[in-house]
């Protein structure tokens, strides 16, 4: 098993930790709804960077429109 040949420090210790914290989360602003996202991430309306990627139809069911 291995042993440490020397005592880690106070200091030592404590600058190893002092990359662990929280980081600041980073919003940004969707140009076309105008509502505030994540990075990376496609609105609920389907808009990434001002482009419609995601369309959403009501009937998806039938072209015709007919429900039986």
């Amino acid at each position: 098993m291995a042993v440490p040949k020397r005592k880690t420090s106070k200091s030592k210790r404590n600058m190893r930790r002092a990359n662990k914290g929280l980081k600041p989360v980073f919003y940004g602003f969707n140009s076309t709804t105008g509502e505030i996202t994540l990075p990376h991430r496609v609105s609920l309306d389907g808009y990434y960077k001002g482009w419609q990627i995601i369309s959403k139809n009501k009937n998806t069911d039938d072209e015709n429109g007919d429900s039986q």
